[in-house]
C-alpha cells in the first residue's frame, strides 16, 4: 500500500512540473494562516502567487473542517491550476476536492494536491518570506501527509481541531 501511495505521489510531482516562466513580475501573496502573526510570502510569478494564496485558503478551510469552504477554495484553485502550464492534471485533483462534500475524501485528495504543489513551489522563485513544508506522520492511516504553509506554526489540515498541532516542519522554501 505504501509503495502504491509513493508511486502516486511521484506521478503527481511530475504532473505539475511547470515550464520555467520567465516573468519579471513581482507579486505579493499573503498566506492567510489562522495564526496570530500573519506572514507574507512574495513570489516572482504572479500566477504562482495566486495559486499559493488559493492553496492556503483551501488548507485553512480544512483546518476549520468546513467542507463547504473547502469546496469553494478548491474550485478557485482548480481554475488557476488549469490556466498554469504544466499543472493541468493537478487542476483535476483540485476539481475532485471541489466536487465532494465529505471531509475525509477531501483530506485524502489534499495529500496528492499538496505533494504536487510542493514540487511546484520548490521550483518557483520566492522573493520574500518563507514557505514551510509541514508533515503529519499520522495522516492517511499512518502513511503521513505533507502540506504548505506561510507560517512555521502547525495548523494540521488532516485532523483540524482534533489534532490541530500534530506535525512538524520538514523543509523551508526561502527567498534566494
Amino acid at each position: 500500500m505504501k509503495r502504491i501511495f509513493g508511486i502516486a505521489i511521484l506521478a503527481t510531482l511530475m504532473a505539475c512540473n511547470p515550464a520555467k516562466n520567465k516573468s519579471s513580475e513581482t507579486a505579493n501573496s499573503t498566506g492567510k494562516d489562522s495564526s496570530v502573526v500573519e506572514q507574507t510570502v512574495s513570489l516572482k510569478n504572479k500566477t504562482a502567487s495566486a495559486i499559493f494564496t488559493q492553496y492556503i485558503d483551501l488548507k485553512n478551510a480544512l483546518v476549520q473542517s468546513d467542507s463547504i469552504e473547502v469546496q469553494k477554495a478548491a474550485s478557485s484553485l482548480q481554475t488557476s491550476l488549469a490556466d498554469y502550464k504544466g499543472c493541468e492534471l493537478t487542476a483535476g485533483v483540485a476539481k475532485k476536492i471541489a466536487t465532494v462534500s465529505d471531509l475525509k475524501s477531501q483530506r485524502k485528495d489534499f495529500t496528492v494536491l499538496s505533494a504536487d504543489l510542493i514540487g511546484l513551489f520548490k521550483s518557483t522563485d520566492v522573493t520574500a518570506g518563507t514557505i514551510y513544508i509541514h508533515h503529519c506522520p499520522m495522516a492517511n492511516n499512518g502513511d503521513g501527509g505533507d502540506w504548505l504553509s506561510a507560517n512555521k506554526e502547525i495548523k494540521n489540515p488532516y485532523y483540524g481541531k482534533d489534532m490541530l498541532e500534530c506535525g512538524r516542519v520538514v523543509e523551508e522554501i526561502k527567498a534566494k
